[in-house]
């Protein structure tokens, strides 16, 4: 039989092709219902978070940082546990990235602290010697826009099913309630609130008086937004 196919090219490619396509398909399709759900402990993001993933994009932080954990030991070893796809589920656009000029963020909320981001963000140096990352020191007073986050959760709760005011399940056994906003003004109120918690942690007084002062900056909301990447 190997002889036979040997003689005849075209025969032994469909074979090839027909054992890969099978192999694959054993591979792939036990695990893709699942694999492409949402996993355990996977929330909406809350409207502050939001706010601050609209400030990384509009920054291109995704042109130097993937969020993307390959499934190699080098990987997993730095970033923690490689990415699964449900972990995207509520990302829109997906930000996974193709080039790391900076390390990759899927899960630096594990690691790295609000003091942490508040000081790499003004100053890359003083934190990482020898960083090319530049200063973002306009984030410190340009204010986080709401009212866009706001008529995002409004399309994507309508259109997606994104399980806004329901209860999520999380990893370690509780459940997570991200709300949604019946209105603009109480958006801009649960942004407030969340924007109160993050900055208590910052050293920076500006902000800090920007806050208690019903102000939001961008600092703050994308600070929330690296603390929910986990």
């Amino acid at each position: 039989m190997f002889h036979w196919l040997e003689k005849h090219p075209f025969f032994f490619a469909v074979g090839v092709f027909i054992a890969i396509a099978f192999a694959g398909l054993i591979e792939i399709l036990p695990n893709f219902a699942q694999a492409s759900r949402p996993v355990i402990g996977t929330a909406p993001y809350s409207t502050l978070e939001l706010a601050g993933r609209h400030v990384y994009i509009k920054n291109s932080c995704n042109a130097c940082h993937s969020q993307l954990i390959r499934p190699f030991k080098s990987e997993t070893d730095r970033y923690g546990h490689y990415s699964l796809s449900g972990e995207y589920a509520y990302d829109r656009p997906f930000l996974w990235g193709s080039k790391r000029t900076g390390p990759d963020l899927m899960r630096v909320g594990n690691y790295r602290t609000t003091d942490w981001h508040e000081n790499h963000m003004k100053d890359p140096q003083s934190v990482v010697p020898g960083s090319i990352m530049p200063a973002y020191k306009w984030l410190f007073t340009n204010s986080a826009d709401i009212d866009t986050v706001y008529a995002e959760q409004l399309t994507v709760a309508k259109h997606f099913a994104v399980p806004y005011n329901q209860d999520v399940p999380m990893k370690d056994g509780s459940v997570q309630n991200v709300k949604m906003a019946s209105s603009i003004a109480e958006a801009r109120s649960l942004a407030l609130e969340e924007a109160k918690v993050v900055a208590a942690d910052m050293k920076d007084q500006d902000v800090k008086d920007a806050v208690a002062r019903g102000e939001i900056p961008e600092i703050v909301a994308l600070i929330a937004y690296m603390n929910s990447l986990k």
